[in-house]
């Protein structure tokens, strides 16, 4: 299946680190995080991207354009008519990356809108460009399968901000410090998407895919969740930055492909 990515926000919460790069390709390790999703979707034969690009959308350009060079060792051949012959081969071979431009402005209904003309007329993949996940891809796509509807959601806990306290009477019965939120469920992305969700899209730039298109599916019934309770985690600010890098240094990283 195609894997449409939207990366084309801004990361005002990410300080200075979104004012050098744009937030997809924010370092997780010494791979963007943008890179990590990749090998998520790959890892279970979804190797086809269409990146949706926007804010410093140059900087995810000339990563890809020049991935070959950077991945491998090569041989240039200077002068009028140079050449350059790469040598060997690495993890993401046979990977097709389709960088469209999506303008730097518009909400994410209407970048999914724009890149119509790259996605064929078949059930695709659409997630964001700033999260991280463990959810069983396969399983995802056969829940979709099974309920015939146009859309479907990956609903998660989000992770609780601070430590959580279970209490029996007085006493601490558990001590959690960084536990998933056990109630509520939020939109983790991971979308699949039959070609029917492009007639709830539009190409006006405030068309946002949270919003009306969402409640439009749902008014119609055409909306289903998909409950995942393993791990999930955004990047919307330092802080959570700060506990990928921390996850991915430790070896024990959930996403990990």
């Amino acid at each position: 299946m195609q894997v449409v990515i939207l990366c084309g926000g801004r990361g005002t919460r990410m300080g200075a680190e979104s004012e050098v790069l744009p937030k997809p390709m924010v370092p997780i390790g010494e791979r963007p995080i943008l890179w990590h999703i990749m090998k998520r979707y790959a890892a279970f034969g979804h190797r086809e991207f269409v990146l949706c690009l926007g804010y410093k959308g140059d900087v995810i350009r000339d990563y890809f354009l020049s991935y070959e060079s950077r991945n491998n060792d090569v041989t240039v051949e200077l002068g009028r008519a140079g050449s350059v012959t790469v040598h060997g081969e690495h993890d993401e071979q046979g990977w097709t990356v389709t960088l469209a431009e999506t303008g730097p402005e518009t909400l994410t209904g209407a970048r999914v809108h724009r890149v119509r003309r790259y996605v064929r007329d078949e059930t695709f993949l659409l997630t964001y460009g700033d999260g991280v996940c463990d959810v069983d891809v396969d399983a995802l796509v056969r829940f979709h399968r099974g309920h015939g509807r146009i859309a479907t959601v990956t609903a998660v806990h989000p992770p609780a901000r601070f430590g959580e306290l279970i209490l029996d009477g007085g006493r601490v019965e558990q001590f959690s410090e960084k536990p998933q939120v056990g109630t509520g469920l939020i939109n983790g992305g991971f979308f699949v998407f039959e070609p029917a969700i492009f007639e709830y899209l539009s190409a006006d730039p405030r068309c946002a895919l949270e919003h009306d298109p969402m409640v439009r599916l749902t008014r119609d019934g055409e909306l289903v969740a998909f409950e995942h309770r393993g791990f999930w985690q955004c990047m919307d600010t330092v802080r959570e930055l700060t506990i990928l890098r921390d996850l991915w240094a430790s070896g024990e990283a959930p996403w990990r492909a």
